[in-house]
């Protein structure tokens, strides 16, 4: 079974306990109450390539010309769907000269059926440049200088991940995406699944390659939510995981022959959530990390990290009644909802 089939087949599991999250002692729920959120985040996602015995000489890394993406968020019952993208207009986007055009486009759905976290995510990035040129070529000057530009390079992901909050006393959704209220300190261990199908193409010498790249891990993190007073909380968390890469590509060097490769893949992740909370209004950041890496050859390892910070400010009203009944509608189709 494909990872995506595995998703989707966790997905149905879930519509046994599909209801939204009501209040509890320690929980208060938003989710009869629509809330929409703008987000500003400083996104640096970044490939690395690393070989031979002195791995810190030998190293590449491919990153992406935007910096700076807006996203937009809408909450309503236990969805959580946004929508991000790297506008131009922004200084750190607009470096075309020296780094190449490159863009980004982001959308994912969050469900939240009881204590269960469902993650589907769309991901595709284009154009990628060189990033430390000082290691590569000798006297080069930053700000002066051009990056090597790979304008054709994409990556486009297909993936989500399913989670599992422990601690039926801890709220993983209001760092998330603050759409419940913890109102006692606490934290949580919480398991995960993520999977992914990545695809790598590029034009080289005028030829179109590809790769396909499925993963499919293992994780464990710990969250603690710190709630200080009423309305501000301070939210850290951690996780470490492993798992299979199973790569797929035709080689030209062999006269386009299928090769398929697998890999033991290691992945850290963290951050940490500040946030103020009222009924109606609420705001706060976030600085996220990610890392993954994995062993193509011998001593030959690439990495995957990405590194942002995030700021929000959101709000929560009474839902439409055309909303609220078109909800209700399909929840009646689709017990998940």
């Amino acid at each position: 079974m494909s990872p995506q089939k595995a998703g989707v087949a966790l997905l149905l599991l879930f519509a046994i306990s599909g209801k939204a999250q009501s209040d509890t002692a320690n929980i208060k729920s938003y989710a009869d109450q629509v809330m929409i959120r703008a987000n500003l985040d400083t996104n640096i996602e970044s490939y690395v390539f690393s070989e031979g015995e002195n791995r810190d000489e030998n190293k590449r890394i491919f990153s992406i010309n935007n910096k700076t993406k807006i996203s937009f968020s809408i909450d309503y019952k236990i969805i959580s769907a946004t929508l991000a993208f790297a506008p131009r207009f922004f200084p750190d986007n607009k470096d075309n000269e020296l780094k190449g055009n490159s863009s980004y486009t982001d959308f994912s759905f969050r469900f939240f059926p009881k204590r269960f976290i469902q993650t589907l995510y769309y991901k595709n990035v284009k154009g990628f440049y060189l990033e430390n040129m000082q290691d590569v070529v000798p006297g080069w000057k930053e700000g002066i200088d051009p990056h090597i530009q790979f304008p054709d390079l994409r990556v486009q992901s297909f993936g989500g991940s399913t989670a599992y909050v422990l601690n039926k006393n801890f709220s993983a959704r209001s760092i998330y995406t603050q759409g419940e209220w913890q109102k006692n300190s606490g934290g949580s261990w919480v398991p995960f699944l993520d999977y992914d199908l990545t695809v790598f193409s590029n034009i080289v010498d005028e030829q179109k390659n590809k790769e396909y790249q499925y993963k499919i891990g293992a994780n464990m993190g710990y969250f603690y939510n710190w709630v200080i007073g009423k309305k501000v909380n301070i939210a850290p968390y951690l996780a470490l995981g492993f798992g299979g890469k199973f790569s797929s590509f035709r080689d030209s060097a062999a006269g386009g022959s299928k090769v398929n490769a697998q890999y033991f893949t290691m992945r850290m992740e963290g951050g940490l959530h500040v946030g103020y909370n009222t009924d109606r209004f609420l705001f706060g950041g976030k600085m996220n990390f990610g890392a993954s890496a994995y062993e193509q050859r011998k001593n030959e390892t690439i990495e995957n990290n990405n590194l942002y910070g995030l700021l929000y400010i959101g709000y929560r009203f009474a839902p439409p009644k055309v909303v609220k009944k078109t909800y209700d509608n399909i929840q009646k189709k689709i017990p998940i909802l």
